[in-house]
């Protein structure tokens, strides 16, 4: 059945292409970067005389098609020259464009973002895309330039706090935001309990946030897409840059496998900050550390073939005297084939491997703790151009999971620990997905499309059996919510269907422009996930367990609808974008009071199905060119949770009502700029302010044989302090660089410059002295200064 959809899909395809005139002609080519052959991702195509425009695709393509004519072109692109040429189009022609950076010739105008008039154009809305130069530019905790740290600066984008891992976008879970690095998904996104990232930047080419109006080739998750592409390496000549920092280094090189052809690209970070604890007599058998590596190989075996293959991996390493030790991370590798069918089609066949572990080993207890999950995706994606007005994207997507929930080994002959397997799981999810952009009229353009998933849950596998297929009791007296007992169980062979779902998602979006300067926006779309990440803490930790949907937990299915206002000032130099969005989510998972999570074997017993939304107003004001640029960015929003109760006997959680999800911040204001003095000063500032998180308070006490017992009223009715921090820096380019083929910078950095204690958690104790009860809160950072020196060869 699913692949006579794919025929179906095909067949409808071509009979599209048939119809259209063959009258125009087409220009297509590779859009590079002059000095290592590098291609670029979105780089802006435009036909002045016609107002028609398009961009590159991932792999550096465009392809438009236009009346027989003569023509200017120009291509213009974050950070590099404009280029402009004329050409008379008379038949089907081939173009490369080689770019040169805009820095080369005017170093005080930097263009941080795409182009402005392209961006009123398109119907894209709630996409931030962020150059990696500008992140560099940002000042970071500990002087470690991070990609997701960045995010936080964007309207609709927090996080838990210092310290915490992932980020969460419009009121979502940080578990709704599918994680890609060259497609691949990062199931881990943070080094260190969250305080970096796993993307080197020196490793990274283009970056993109999709918050809203979310493409139909996407699926999987209800919040975002964080889509990342690491750099091809330079096909001209051998190139090395890195830096060295207060805790961490990285090195990355480059060059060509075969010269214009073949290119290699190899990163590393490592951080050492673990070594300084060895001086310590009392530390010195602990360690805390993390490394990565960044790899990737391209060969271009014809003007119409080319080969890529990446790669990451990348671990944490944590251990307290050799009694405990915590390693986790990622791995990744993607092999992918771009082929031109044509002028006009482009396809890209991607098989993909990722892998996320978590081991933990407790020496002192006697055992061994391993869990992850992995996924083996092949994914066949195709790009129409079918003239300069309507572009056709379609393919196909299958995904095969194998999680592993835990393994609990002894790691020593006197261990009292047995050897026990938690029930590993599998599942299937293909996918299929069409969708088009459209130029209506000269004021008018349409994105939409639709995308359909099915889910399937295999074994071999056992399953409870429940009285009323309910896994959970509710007390009427008590009134609380109580494990049920399994009355059997079934087994499920290998691959053998245990439950499935299916889901259409339709997406679109319309961009109506008012004029050269102003547009309206608006958007909807629909998106499924079927993993669910079984967590009861604010922020992912790497000992959270990711399950497949089955016949006790629901995919979750998310719509949302958005709409905006976009505006260009003083001949783009500012730019202006007001959105407002509201989204819904239903079967988000709640736990229980008391809920276990740790190696719970059936994890059923201790969850219901509730449902999430989000709302809110997010305003940003940007400084395109210049010596200063920047942005400033507000979101006021709400983000609520329901969990009603089975029947009307239950209370659900907090009376059925709503209440605040652990992700609501009602404001978030971030502030960033940098300015560019001369050719050897430059300097950043970041400053962010947002609501404090929802927690919950024991709100009084009671003894209970000798022994004093917190109560707590309602979930997530109290929140922390209001978080906020203010973080400079300076980088000095020695002017001796020029001419030089060694070139350095130093960068110095000042995280949180006036030592704001924001509050990590607050903890409730007795004073053991006076008897009274007491709040004690915890904080990560005060003020933090950094040095690091970066180079390049």
């Amino acid at each position: 059945m699913f692949f006579k959809k794919i025929i179906i899909l095909i067949v409808g395809v071509l009979f599209t292409l048939s119809s259209y005139s063959q009258e125009k002609f087409t220009l297509s080519g590779v859009i590079t970067d002059i000095k290592n052959n590098e291609t670029l991702i979105g780089v802006n195509v435009y036909i002045p005389e016609i107002k028609s425009s398009t961009t590159t695709n991932e792999y550096g393509f465009y392809s438009i098609t236009l009346p027989a004519a003569t023509y200017t072109v120009l291509i213009s692109y974050i950070g590099f020259q404009i280029e402009s040429q004329k050409i008379e189009l008379s038949e089907n022609k081939k173009m490369n464009f080689s770019l040169s950076e805009s820095g080369e010739i005017l170093k005080e105008v930097i263009i941080t973002d795409t182009n402005p008039r392209s961006a009123i154009r398109s119907p894209e809305m709630s996409l931030n895309k962020l150059s990696i130069s500008a992140i560099k530019k940002m000042p970071v905790v500990l002087g470690e330039v991070d990609v997701l740290k960045s995010l936080l600066l964007l309207p609709g984008v927090t996080n838990a706090g210092e310290g915490a891992s992932g980020f969460n976008v419009r009121g979502g879970g940080a578990d709704q935001n599918l994680i890609l690095l060259d497609e691949a998904t990062i199931f881990n996104s943070s080094h260190v309990f969250g305080f970096f990232s796993v993307f080197n930047p020196d490793a990274i080419k283009d970056l993109k946030l999709y918050k809203g109006g979310i493409p139909a080739n996407f699926g999987g998750r209800v919040s975002s897409v964080l889509d990342i592409y690491q750099k091809d390496g330079s096909s001209k000549g051998f190139h090395m840059n890195g830096g060295i920092g207060l805790i961490s280094s990285r090195l990355l090189l480059e060059g060509p496998l075969v010269k214009d052809k073949g290119s290699f690209l190899i990163g590393g970070r490592s951080s050492y900050a673990h070594l300084f604890l060895k001086l310590s007599e009392d530390q010195k058998n602990n360690s805390a550390y993390f490394y990565d590596l960044n790899t990737k190989m391209s060969y271009k075996l014809n003007p119409n073939n080319n080969l890529f293959l990446s790669g990451y991996f990348g671990r944490d390493v944590f251990s307290l005297n050799k009694s405990f030790t915590n390693i986790y991370g990622n791995s990744i590798l993607n092999l992918r084939w771009n082929h031109l069918f044509s002028d006009k089609l482009f396809s890209n066949l991607s098989l993909i491997y990722s892998d996320y572990y978590y081991g933990l080993d407790l020496d002192f207890v006697g055992f061994k703790w391993d869990s992850g999950i992995k996924n083996y995706n092949i994914k066949y994606d195709f790009k129409n151009y079918i003239s300069d007005k309507f572009k056709l994207n379609y393919g196909v997507n299958a995904i095969y999971y194998d999680f592993n929930p835990g393994t609990i080994r002894p790691s020593n002959s006197d261990s009292g620990i047995n050897f026990d397997q938690l029930d590993k799981k599998y599942a299937f999810e293909p996918s299929i997905y069409i969708s088009a952009v459209q130029e209506v009229s000269k004021r008018l353009s349409l994105s939409y499309g639709l995308r359909y998933s099915q889910f399937y849950r295999l074994g071999s596998s056992t399953v409870n059996i429940y009285e009323n297929d309910s896994p959970l009791n509710f007390n009427t007296d008590l009134q609380i919510y109580e494990k049920a007992t399994p009355i059997g169980t079934k087994f499920y062979d290998k691959n053998e269907v245990i439950q499935s779902y299916n889901n259409l998602e339709p997406r679109f979006s319309a961009s109506y422009q008012l004029n050269d300067a102003q547009a309206i926006k608006a958007s909807y779309n629909r998106m499924t996930q079927y993993l669910q990440l079984i967590s009861n803490t604010s922020s992912p930790t790497p000992l959270d367990v990711w399950m497949p949907s089955d016949n006790f937990i629901k995919p979750q299915i998310a719509d949302q609808v958005a709409i905006g206002y976009f505006r260009n000032f003083k001949d783009d130099s500012y730019s202006l974008e007001v959105e407002t969005y509201y989204k819904e989510v239903k079967n988000r998972l709640d736990y229980i009071d008391g809920a276990d999570i740790i190696a719970n074997k059936a994890i059923e017993q201790i969850i219901l199905n509730g449902q999430l939304r989000s709302y809110g107003l997010e305003i940003m004001l940007r400084k395109n060119e210049g010596r200063l640029n920047g942005w400033i960015s507000y979101t006021l929003s709400k983000s609520e949770q329901q969990t009603p109760g089975r029947t009307p006997e239950e209370s659900g959680i907090n009376g059925g009502n709503w209440y605040n999800s652990t992700y609501d911040k009602l404001h978030n204001v971030a502030v960033t700029g940098s300015y560019n003095l001369n050719e050897k000063w430059s300097f950043g500032a970041n400053f962010a302010l947002q609501t404090g998180q929802p927690v919950s308070y024991p709100n009084g006490q009671y003894e209970y044989l000798g022994i004093t017992v917190p109560s707590y009223g309602l979930r997530n009715e109290n929140r922390l302090p209001t978080y906020h921090h203010l973080d400079i820096s300076a980088t000095l380019t020695p002017r001796k660089n020029e001419g030089r083929n060694w070139k350095g910078e130093w960068v110095f950095s000042i995280y949180n410059l006036y030592n704001r204690k924001n509050a990590a958690s607050i903890n409730f104790r007795r004073n053991d002295d006076t008897g009274n009860n007491e709040a004690i809160k915890t904080s990560i950072f005060g003020m933090v200064p950094a040095v690091s020196y970066n180079f390049k060869f």
